[in-house]
């Protein structure tokens, strides 16, 4: 039978209560006969080694000095101390291996697990709850992993493409032309990647949590994102209707205008010309941002929160975006305790929603 903490303690209190009446016994008769030295006399009784003579009893033969009363009880006390501690480490000793199983956990061991066995009682619940956790800490070790792999192949495209155009220009004399086209690609490949430095730096930030929060208009902030993006809807002749109804959350300005930069900018960008994008906020705090465009299977919508993750499966994208929108999205609903989901359309495109709590 697995001996658990509660059994373990009711074990100890068996064995303790009655080793502590003893104890209590011992150092009683001990401490009593200290104190009877102040009411009698020490004296050798005939030839005899000294001997204490009580007032009432007369001689009585027993050796006794008050020192040796004095050592018994210390060492006794001390064997109790002992016993006591004794016991209290083989009560905790389940609790210890759980200790000495999580110290070991790190970058190295994690596959590293409890798995107790036995019945559902406060070990196994809090073994089987260090266990999850271990597992989400797992699960972000290898997301951290996959990411900082992705992010480092997704820097050294673009810089090879640089290192590639500037070595082009100093082998052979270029025409005016040719300059000029090879000045373009440059300046396009430096804004894509001060566009990836960015994302992860407000990857990082988001990650960190709210710096300040405060009270919001979450329609306002959305309407004057629409109207910062019009001449880009113009130019890729996508329209842009909103129905915005007033609503105030908790946050932080500058998240929140990232957050509908980038769901209103994806809807417009992963679109087709002649098509729509429609975008709702509601007084129950919800943003919903739906767009026409390609078809999205559905067994692919989660994979497009994923980090330099597109819908058309491709790492490189020509359409002036990292991959990193629908990330930095989720992290930020995440910062702000919010909700955020996505779904495909059945005719084509997404309907992405996001879900504060509004505040009356």
């Amino acid at each position: 039978m697995r001996l658990t903490p509660r059994r373990r303690a009711f074990i100890a209190v068996v064995v303790a209560w009655p080793l502590g009446l003893v104890y209590l016994y011992l150092a009683a008769h001990l401490v009593r006969n200290v104190a009877a030295d102040t009411r009698g006399v020490f004296f050798t009784c005939g030839n005899g080694p000294l001997k204490y003579v009580d007032e009432f009893n007369g001689c009585n033969g027993a050796q006794f000095h008050p020192v040796y009363a004095w050592l018994e009880l210390l060492v006794s006390t001390a064997i109790a101390i002992g016993a006591a501690y004794g016991l209290a480490r083989w009560v905790t000793w389940p609790i210890r291996e759980i200790t000495d199983t999580v110290r070991r956990f790190g970058p190295t061991s994690l596959g590293l697990r409890l798995r107790a066995e036995g019945p559902r009682d406060e070990t196994r619940q809090l073994s089987d709850s260090i266990d999850a956790m271990l597992d989400r800490l797992a699960e972000g070790y290898d997301a951290q992993r996959r990411f900082a792999s992705t992010a480092s192949h997704e820097l050294r495209t673009p810089l090879a493409t640089q290192r590639a155009l500037i070595e082009v220009s100093l082998q052979s004399a270029l025409t005016p032309d040719q300059l000029d086209l090879l000045s373009r690609q440059l300046i396009a490949t430096n804004e894509r990647n001060e566009r990836l430095i960015d994302g992860l730096l407000t990857l990082a930030e988001t990650d960190r949590g709210l710096v300040t929060n405060t009270t919001l208009r979450l329609d306002q902030v959305v309407a004057e994102t629409i109207e910062s993006l019009r001449a880009t809807a113009k130019e890729r002749e996508v329209a842009v209707t909103s129905d915005l109804e007033p609503v105030t959350v908790a946050g932080e300005r500058p998240l929140l205008e990232r957050l509908a930069s980038n769901l209103v900018f994806n809807a417009i960008r992963h679109n087709h010309p002649g098509g729509t994008v429609n975008v709702t906020v509601t007084r129950a705090g919800c943003l919903a941002v739906t767009n026409t465009g390609p078809l999205v299977a559905p067994e692919q919508v989660a994979g497009l929160f994923e980090p330099f993750r597109r819908g058309s499966g491709e790492r490189l994208d020509h359409g002036g975006g990292v991959g990193l929108g629908l990330t930095i999205a989720r992290s930020i609903v995440a910062a702000h305790g919010a909700e955020i989901r996505a779904t495909a359309n059945p005719t084509g495109g997404l309907r992405v929603e996001t879900r504060f709590r509004a505040i009356d």
